[in-house]
């Protein structure tokens, strides 16, 4: 069994509240973390370090655990460059462009699908993404939805069904007719590929009582359920997610005073997207409004070609302090243990004694550069089940 010793940490980052500086942070210096079998084995002052076949210098840096990102949309073909500079330009935006990347999804191979997914990956751990969701949502058919799926199995555990993102061509003018489909022969065929059933409730796609069907008939299958609300306006979406437990209601850019009522009274974890406001011009989120009500909240990117075409967990963490009212503590936490929470998972987001060994070494002293130095490349170093990823 080898073991690996980082140490010579300058500010260390554990999210293990009680424990040391900032918080909820727990912020430790002078400490160094052993990894064996690709989970953290101890964590103390360094001078009392254990042994270990080898040694990660992090030569005075901050160390952080890895982003959790738990909101992607990897699986697509296609490109939609042309509809972000519309926007750009003043058009408005209606997620009508889902459409046109489900048309090129459906058209490419295993192998163009396949090729995204691992360049988008490797992207974001080179961005210091140690854990990422991620859904389906571009196949809208039996076939391509489960390949989207299984496809997605190869690079992460968090997968996600999405067949309800919205109502392809093909039905248009039988929505009820392809209700039906997600929760029978499409459900039936990408279960065995997904954690998680998720659904875009929302004008233009899903009203409430289609999307109430559809988590249901996921829920009784045996998966998790999480909901895309709220998004384009006000709805729906979070109260229901709400009513039905759902481990995370992503978007909440328009929420009224009982969405964040019910949100602060449920285990249901708000996830924000700050890139989805970014690349549509939309408002983004009050995410002082949510924290103050002491509602959870987490940061994803929402990684699509249409309306975020971004893997960067930095540059969420960077808006979210600028445009939505965060300190860099609370969303340094919402990035990591936050998304942890998003995806009920306590082994991730958080550096502490059995705990996976997910880690990212900064080019900084603080976990304040992230939002301090905005698109500079600060991540020196990524461990991911304790094995060292390529530099960025």
């Amino acid at each position: 069994m080898s073991s690996l010793l980082v140490d010579n940490i300058g500010e260390l980052v554990t999210n293990v509240a009680g424990t040391g500086e900032g918080g909820r942070l727990g912020i430790r210096r002078g400490a160094a973390i052993l990894v064996e079998e690709g989970r953290i084995a101890w964590l103390g002052p360094a001078r009392y370090a254990p042994a270990a076949d080898r040694r990660l210098d992090a030569e005075g840096a901050a160390v952080l655990p890895g982003f959790v990102d738990s909101h992607a949309h990897l699986v697509f073909a296609g490109d939609r460059a042309a509809e972000f500079a519309a926007r750009m330009a003043g058009q408005p935006y209606t997620g009508g462009g889902i459409r046109t990347t489900v048309a090129a999804t459906r058209a490419a191979s295993d192998d163009v699908l396949r090729a995204t997914v691992r360049r988008l990956r490797t992207e974001a751990m080179r961005q210091g993404t140690t854990t990422i969701e991620i859904k389906s949502g571009y196949g809208l058919n039996v076939t391509d939805e489960a390949r989207s799926l299984r496809i997605a199995t190869e690079v992460t555990e968090e997968t996600t069904f999405l067949g309800a993102h919205v109502v392809p061509t093909e039905y248009a003018d039988r929505p009820d007719d392809y209700v039906g489909l997600v929760c029978g022969p499409m459900l039936t065929a990408a279960a065995p590929y997904a954690r998680w059933i998720d659904v875009f409730c929302e004008r233009g796609a899903f009203d409430a009582d289609h999307a109430r069907a559809i988590l249901t008939v996921g829920q009784a299958a045996g998966l998790g359920l999480r909901l895309h609300a709220n998004q384009l306006g006000p709805g729906p979406g979070v109260q229901l997610a709400v009513e039905l437990g759902a481990a995370s209601a992503d978007h909440c850019t328009h929420l009224s005073g009982a969405d964040v009522e019910a949100l602060a009274g449920s285990s249901t974890v708000a996830t924000l997207l700050p890139g989805a406001e970014f690349s549509t011009r939309s408002p983004y989120p009050d995410a002082r409004r949510l924290l103050d009500a002491r509602v959870t909240v987490a940061l994803a990117t929402d990684c699509n070609p249409g309306s975020s075409y971004t893997s960067s967990m930095p540059f969420c963490v960077a808006l979210a302090v600028r445009e939505m009212g965060m300190t860099p503590a609370e969303a340094v936490w919402a990035a990591t243990a936050g998304g942890a929470r998003a995806l009920r998972r306590t082994d991730v987001g958080v550096l502490r004694p059995g705990a996976r060994a997910d880690l990212m070494i900064l080019d900084a002293p603080s976990h304040l550069h992230l939002a301090y130095r905005p698109g500079v490349p600060l991540i020196r170093q990524v461990l991911h089940n304790g094995v060292p990823q390529c530099r960025p």
